[in-house]
């Protein structure tokens, strides 16, 4: 069980909850800073004094004034106006994600809403309660406003509570209105207060759980890339020369030293690599450290970034200890868009690496003595097309994430009458990140199984043994898909290779 408030949330809390379906309990420390935010709120409501998002219209109204008695309103009309997404839907463990990282947004003790907002955010997590929220739609920048208020629908209501203004949500694999499925689970609707519309809203959330869970499937890829590296390595009779701790102290590049470590001790004690005469490799091999390194280094500041947004505060305004309330702008998603790109980046060029590593293990003019494309026996070349395909869906899923790794964050258009005149696209960004991810998922399956293809015609040709780490790699993959001499349904073998990439199993 998580406790929230009782620490800062990791990125593997994100993961447990979202994926793993951890149960979320709210700390009685969380509850008594949200208890004084509310009494702070009300305090402020009391005296009547014009604060943005508590008795002010939003964004261009922000100069007009609301009547005290309009509150409730003000924060119901909010979300109904602001529940515009479109698009597909996004996954169940990227809404588990976000109503987690909401949550503990709430409980930090700066958003003035009531107890009962946040624990029903947890018991529609901890009973599985899932808002159907569409994927499009968002700026990142006055938050995920449109995804924010989709979830904000199905368990806030007002005085008419309508079923067509609930949303959708999805509960035990049927999908009703938000109304019907709160009611199936158990779970009481609220009427939202002073402020409680603008702080469910208002922030980068659905951006920043996007990006939590992109860190965490880029640490294993990044894992398993120095695997598939070192497999590819030896299938093609690689030289270790450019793995010497040496060479990488002497940059002292963190990454790259760590990536040639891992490298290193994956295909020690092997007897094909540094078996022949050659002196050193292809950059898909010999720089392999560079490359992997500076992804590394990225990936641990993209990370930061985000470990830190998920414990952020991100609504605006903010009320503070002293009844101070100031508006200022924590929810602009500038933070997670920008790392959005840069892992976009970093994880494009992994990608991009394994499809030349896949291309040269099916050339015969430079897979060092195999088979052209792999087939069998050089008798079969023409019969047989070998394994000549998976690399051409291997390239074009490289060519399409050089498209989706152009930055989104440099782009910005202006929206309400100028008041939001420099706009995040974080949310796009997210996105577009975890479509990188999921084709080198399948970029990486792709040279996994080519490699354990060529490691077979390898030892065929040239008896040996394989290192420590390379070994346990060759032989998780053959345990998943079996050799086949002739030509096959190569795609069913790599979707189960895929499959074990997927659940980070492999």
């Amino acid at each position: 069980m998580i406790l929230l408030g009782d620490h800062k949330l990791s990125i593997s809390d994100v993961v447990r909850v979202a994926r793993e379906r951890e149960e979320v309990q709210l700390s009685d420390q969380a509850k008594q800073l949200i208890e004084r935010s509310q009494m702070r709120l009300q305090n402020i409501v009391k005296s009547g004094k014009p604060v943005y998002g508590i008795n002010t219209g939003f964004g261009i109204f922000a100069d007009r004034r609301i009547k005290a008695e309009e509150s409730n309103q003000l924060s119901r009309n909010l979300i109904l106006s602001h529940s515009v997404g479109t698009g597909d839907p996004l996954s169940t463990e990227v809404v588990r994600a976000a109503m987690l990282v909401r949550a503990n947004t709430l409980a930090q003790g700066f958003s003035g809403v009531r107890v009962e907002i946040v624990q029903t955010l947890l018991d529609m997590l901890n009973k599985g309660v899932h808002p159907v929220i569409p994927s499009q739609g968002s700026l990142g920048s006055s938050g995920d406003l449109c995804q924010l208020s989709h979830l904000a629908l199905v368990f806030t209501t007002d005085t008419n509570d309508l079923d067509e203004e609930s949303g959708r949500a999805e509960f035990k694999g049927s999908i009703q209105s938000g109304k019907a499925t709160m009611k199936a689970a158990g779970i009481q609707r609220l009427i939202l207060g002073a402020k409680e519309g603008l702080a469910i809203n208002n922030g980068a959330t659905f951006s920043a759980a996007v990006g939590a869970l992109a860190v965490a499937d880029a640490e294993y890829l990044l894992s398993l890339s120095t695997r598939a590296t070192a497999l590819s390595l030896e299938a093609m009779l690689g030289c270790s020369d450019a793995f010497d701790e040496r060479i990488h102290l002497a940059r002292g590049q963190y990454g790259q030293i760590e990536m040639a470590a891992a490298i290193r001790g994956l295909f020690a004690g092997s007897t094909l690599v540094d078996s022949t005469a050659r002196v050193q490799d292809a950059y898909s091999l010999r720089c392999s450290p560079q490359i992997l390194g500076a992804a590394k280094d990225t990936l641990d500041h993209v990370k930061g970034v985000i470990e830190r947004e998920i414990n952020a505060a991100t609504d605006n305004p903010l009320i503070f200890d002293d009844d101070a309330v100031l508006s200022g702008g924590n929810f602009h998603g500038e933070p997670v868009g920008m790392a959005m790109d840069f892992l976009s980046i970093a994880m494009a060029e992994v990608g991009a690496i394994s499809e030349r590593r896949t291309f040269r293990l099916t050339d015969g003019k430079l897979n060092q003595g195999l088979t052209p494309m792999l087939v069998d026996t050089p008798e079969d070349a023409g019969l047989n097309s070998g394994v000549m395909m998976p690399q051409y869906t291997a390239a074009s899923l490289v060519l399409e994430n050089q498209t989706l790794a152009t930055p989104d964050s440099v782009h910005s258009l202006p929206t309400s009458a100028e008041q939001e005149d420099h706009n995040a696209n974080a949310m796009t960004a997210a996105r577009h990140c975890a479509q990188i991810l999921a084709n080198t998922r399948h970029i990486l399956s792709v040279e996994l199984f080519t490699a354990a293809r060529a490691i077979d015609i390898r030892l065929r040709l040239q008896p040996g043994k394989l290192g420590s780490g390379t070994e346990k790699l060759y032989r998780a993959i053959r345990r998943v898909t079996p050799y086949k001499a002739g030509d096959s349904l190569w795609g069913l073998d790599i979707e189960k290779i895929k499959r074990e990439v997927t659940q980070q199993s492999l």
